[in-house]
């Protein structure tokens, strides 16, 4: 008897993020906010005074300012339910084999190992609260490259001083409720340090894991890249599914330097229960470049737009992602820009899917300050619905306030057509199997800017989430 194909989007398999391990030795603190949950967690860290009147300044801020009410609902979360702070059952390690076997068994089944095996040049890989593993080569610390736990840097003195100077500056915690609760509560993330004239041929890579249920993950990653240097960060994000809200509000923070480079590629496949408002910036100094590869998958309800300053002549941007949004997904993404100096470039080029009543909205915002003459920038955005209960959109905006620029916006929003379909049916192909090569063939911009294993992974979530579009 042959196999029975897959009719429903309920028959997705996503056992390969969705397994759970329990929490047995973890330390799990009391839901909710409160100043003494804010001070047990810099406690834990044994961080210097000014983090925790950091903390303190943010948790008061976070009372202060509304909760967003532009975008999708997120009417669901309730702060007083979620936990800020999970530590798993293991110190931070350097050697894999010494993990406990659920969180090392975790990362296995997500390939991080073996990725960092084929062709990385430093791994750290969190586990809910906490850093758990970290590792870098010889040859990236011999050139003098720094990659750590940003709380070990932390304890650094070198280091503190560059962190105090640097953290959450580009991100201030009075710039939206939800990086003030980051400022408040944040724990675990990377820190890197990339001197001067020092170009990296193999990329770095962040794994971020959220496995307790009801909780919040929070890391801050910060990246510094100095003059004339050559960087690029891979940042790769999964949960299981819960049938109660978690949340992730983390920060990234990228400073790059005069003619230098960063590439930042990131998959983000939350679970269909995460609230992912996550906050990301680039400040780029004159001739740097930073490029944003972003796919973004899951999570039930997502805030995301990367944003780049650039400060100075030259400096130069690009933004390429895609968000895939299917039942029960309010996914709104997109990117800031601002033109803060002359001669200045961004470049934005998008893709949105959804289906199953998904919901895909496409945010922009071009910013062109007086500074910024003779400077362009150029927005593409194009959308694909996969049926007639999704629905997508576009909102971009744009805010020129100096003379001699070129910024453009192209949208684009439609359906598979017949057409198509047909022509590959014509061919011996499947309806679903046509379905699925379109898809994969719309995305392609953005698959082929990612590394290669994350390339295979994001055309496998595209599979998935294909899989029963049609029954």
């Amino acid at each position: 008897m042959a196999e029975k194909k897959r009719t429903e989007v309920a028959d997705i398999d996503r056992s390969l993020y969705d397994f759970t391990y329990g929490e047995e030795g973890f330390e799990r603190l009391d839901a909710g906010l409160t100043p003494d949950i804010v001070r047990e967690i810099s406690a834990k860290k044994d961080e210097p005074d000014w983090m925790l009147e950091f903390r303190l300044k943010s948790l008061d801020i976070y009372k202060r300012m509304h909760t967003p009410t532009w975008g999708p609902d997120i009417s669901g979360l309730d702060m007083d339910n979620i936990v800020t702070y999970v530590k798993p059952n293991t110190d931070q390690k350097s050697d894999w084999e010494s993990l406990p076997d659920d969180v090392k068994n975790t990362f296995e089944r997500l390939g991080i190992p073996e990725a960092e095996r084929s062709y990385l040049a430093g791994v750290g890989a969190q586990y809910d609260s906490e850093l758990v593993y970290h590792n870098m080569q010889d040859t990236a610390s011999k050139m003098g490259i720094v990659y750590s736990g940003i709380e070990e840097a932390l304890h650094e003195p070198k280091w503190e001083a560059m962190i105090r100077e640097k953290f959450m500056t580009l991100i201030p915690p009075t710039d939206h409720k939800f990086a003030a609760l980051h400022g408040a509560v944040w724990s675990g993330g990377s820190f890197v340090y990339v001197p001067k004239g020092t170009k990296l041929d193999f990329p770095l890579q962040s794994y971020f894991r959220l496995n307790a249920k009801g909780a919040g993950q929070f890391e801050h990653t910060l990246i510094i890249v100095e003059d004339d240097a050559d960087l690029h960060f891979i940042e790769g994000c999964s949960a299981p599914k819960y049938n109660v809200a978690n949340l992730h509000a983390g920060a990234v923070e990228l400073f790059v330097g005069k003619h230098a480079h960063l590439r930042y590629s990131t998959i983000e496949n939350w679970s269909k229960n995460m609230y992912n408002l996550n906050t990301k910036r680039a400040r780029v100094d004159e001739g740097g470049e930073v490029e944003w590869i972003s796919g973004s998958f899951g999570s039930h309800v997502g805030y995301l737009y990367p944003m780049s300053i650039l400060a100075g002549r030259k400096a130069r941007c690009s933004f390429t992602g895609i968000t895939f949004a299917g039942a029960g997904q309010n996914l709104d993404t997109g990117c800031k820009v601002v033109l803060g100096a002359p001669e200045t470039s961004a470049s934005v080029e998008t893709k949105g899917i959804s289906k199953s009543g998904g919901v895909q909205t496409f945010r922009s915002s071009i910013v062109a300050t007086p500074a910024a003459t003779g400077s362009r920038a150029s927005v593409s955005c194009q959308s694909l619905m996969l049926d007639d209960q999704s629905r997508s959109d576009t909102i971009p905006s744009m805010d020129i306030r100096a003379k001699n620029v070129d910024v453009g916006h192209e949208a684009t929003i439609g359906r598979i057509g017949d057409d198509k379909i047909f022509y590959l049916m014509s061919r011996g192909i499947s309806e679903e199997e046509a379905r699925t090569m379109i898809v994969n063939g719309f995305a392609n911009p953005v698959s082929k800017e990612l590394p290669l294993e994350y390339a295979v992974e994001m055309n496998n979530l595209i599979k998935l989430e294909m899989e029963g579009a049609i029954g």
